[in-house]
């Protein structure tokens, strides 16, 4: 899609002296301004939250995952301790089946030296494989004392990231109720030139970030997972962002890039931040369809760049995945998931 006619400018405001509509409330454009500002900072914040809530998230399912693999080991560790106390008592039966005389004695008393020779080996075989089974015996009970710390430890960060998701979660609803609370209370007509400001505001980031020539600079053909992962995304647009979801019916921001990535057989992180933190990072001039643009200094927003100045992302509560210029936010970098 052509930069100059991807992203065209917001309709022009009708005349009110030629207009056959009945004027709008007098609200001045200024107020206007500041309620829509208001509104995407509690959306950011909202954002913000959302960042935490799913690596808190993340992370609960990597401790998940780590407390099943020490059960496991525990169950393995009673499982050896128990074959090795079997093998202590069928020791002790023998003893008590020969009189209960230690081995060596029974040797003394056999007057048969070719005999004492071979006990004697036999001895001290008995000896090392009574000491090993010891010392196996030891080990295991060590190993089993560790993985019940190591259990504690998980069950601990695994609580404190449930109290973070809660947070997070709290944090989340309430900031996007008092978002939706604000434009609710405006007039028809004021959510029409809200809604029209907040064009005007992406139209102009655009420009500005396009009209100091970067297109001439970017042109990077997409690798063919990254054409997979554009086309998982852009077969997106139109569905609903909802915060912590991952699909297949809706989408937050990274869950959208995240899954468009493994569709294209690479799994990435989860999180915009944790895609700016591990990703290797490319320079944009360099950047090429199927890259990752990372937004805001607290990388807290992501999109894919689809080529000619474009992005696919899904932006925020109450909007749908939809395309969108890659210059309409601050950029704070750009990540390569198959570099």
């Amino acid at each position: 899609m052509p930069a100059t006619t991807a992203f065209a400018a917001p309709n022009p405001q009708p005349d009110p002296t030629t207009s056959s509509a009945p004027p709008a409330p007098p609200v001045s454009s200024k107020s206007l301004d500041d309620v829509r500002k208001e509104i995407d900072e509690l959306y950011r914040q909202a954002a913000v939250a959302t960042e935490a809530y799913n690596q808190a998230q993340e992370q609960t399912k990597l401790q998940s995952a780590e407390i099943v693999k020490i059960a496991q080991e525990i169950v393995k560790g009673e499982q050896r301790i128990k074959r090795l106390k079997d093998q202590a008592g069928a020791t002790a039966r023998l003893q008590y089946r020969t009189g209960g005389l230690p081995l060596g004695a029974q040797m003394m008393l056999s007057g048969n030296p070719d005999s004492f020779l071979d006990g004697a080996d036999r001895l001290r075989q008995g000896q090392q494989a009574g000491q090993g089974m010891l010392a196996e015996l030891n080990r295991t009970q060590q190993d089993l004392a560790q993985y019940s710390k190591d259990a504690s430890a998980q069950w601990k960060k695994l609580e404190a990231n449930r109290v973070k998701q809660e947070t997070a979660k709290k944090e989340i609803t309430g900031k996007i109720a008092a978002a939706e609370k604000l434009e609710s209370q405006l007039e028809a007509k004021e959510r029409e030139r809200l809604a029209e400001l907040e064009r005007q505001q992406q139209y102009k980031a655009q420009t500005d970030w396009l009209s100091s020539g970067i297109l001439k600079e970017i042109n990077g053909r997409a690798s063919e997972q990254g054409r997979k992962a554009v086309t998982f995304a852009t077969d997106q647009i139109g569905k609903p962002y909802v915060w912590g979801a991952e699909g297949p019916k809706s989408y937050d921001c990274s869950g959208l890039t995240s899954q468009a990535w493994l569709a294209a057989g690479r799994g990435i992180p989860r999180t915009s931040q944790e895609q700016w933190a591990q990703l290797p990072h490319v320079a944009i001039k360099d950047m090429r369809p199927g890259d990752l643009i990372i937004y805001f200094s607290d990388a807290t927003h992501v999109g894919m760049y689809i080529g000619d100045g474009a992005i696919v992302h899904a932006p925020r509560p109450g909007r749908n995945v939809t395309i969108a210029g890659a210059g309409t936010m601050p950029i704070l970098g750009v990540v390569r998931p198959d570099k």
